[in-house]
């Protein structure tokens, strides 16, 4: 009985050391996926004026494209980097909620697509001025350590001069924005069409209706501002969207 005994002790033992060993083994990092900040919505094919199918070899690398998603008055960007993102990026929402930014998707991994409403002050493309864009060639501007640099491939916003990093989850390299641009989820089919099937990160939707929700009810005739788009979403480069584009940096 008591032989009997020691070696189940000595079994029980050896298991949670097993256990232990195993969970000190596995130090990759660990999963942390869009949860708690992803929503998914409609599922909107990116098409262009002519209803003809968005992929990502269509896209010009440098140019702003701009498409409404998952609402009629909220503005997204759509872009090609030219080159691969990171992947895997950590970032938080202001008020702390971790998420992590998947990268980049097409063959290359370099199309990405955020909402193009400025954590800061809600600055956005209107039809008739936008202060915010896609910017490729190299632009001055103030760290958060207030160091200047200069750099190239950033969003800026010039309402508060609010500086974002495409190519890493829209993380804030500069300027007083308080989080990342919220990230668009792009899906892709059989033929390389892009798909738009939801959004995560610091979403701004109901603060950006609540603020401007007069105003943006007036662009339209006929529906509402806030009506989701369905099945189809139409991508134009911003020149197409917004009169007049505001440049600085």
């Amino acid at each position: 009985m008591g032989k009997s005994t020691r070696f189940d002790r000595r079994r029980f033992v050896q298991a949670c050391l097993s256990t232990v060993a195993l969970a000190g083994c596995n130090r990759s990092k660990p999963p942390l996926p869009e949860e708690g900040y992803l929503k998914r919505y409609d599922r909107a094919k990116l098409v262009d004026r002519r209803r003809r199918p968005i992929t990502a070899e269509s896209l010009q690398p440098g140019e702003t494209y701009v498409f409404n998603y998952p609402y009629r008055a909220t503005p997204c960007f759509l872009l090609d980097l030219g080159k691969p993102t990171e992947t895997d990026v950590d970032l938080e929402t202001e008020e702390g909620q971790a998420y992590r930014w998947r990268g980049g998707v097409g063959p290359g991994r370099s199309v990405v697509s955020y909402s193009a409403i400025c954590s800061h002050r809600l600055t956005y493309p209107a039809p008739s001025v936008s202060f915010i864009s896609y910017r490729d060639k190299p632009v001055k501007f103030k760290t958060r350590a207030e160091e200047e640099v200069r750099r190239r491939d950033v969003i800026y916003c010039c309402s508060e001069r609010s500086v974002y990093d495409p190519a890493a989850g829209a993380r804030v390299l500069g300027g007083p924005a308080p989080q990342p641009l919220a990230a668009i989820v792009l899906e892709s089919d059989g033929d390389g069409t892009l798909y738009a099937t939801g959004a995560y990160g610091g979403t701004l939707f109901q603060t950006f209706f609540d603020k401007f929700g007069f105003s943006l009810e007036l662009q339209f005739v006929s529906g509402r501002a806030h009506d989701p788009v369905r099945e189809e979403a139409e991508v134009v480069p911003i020149a197409e969207y917004s009169d007049h584009l505001i440049f600085c940096g």
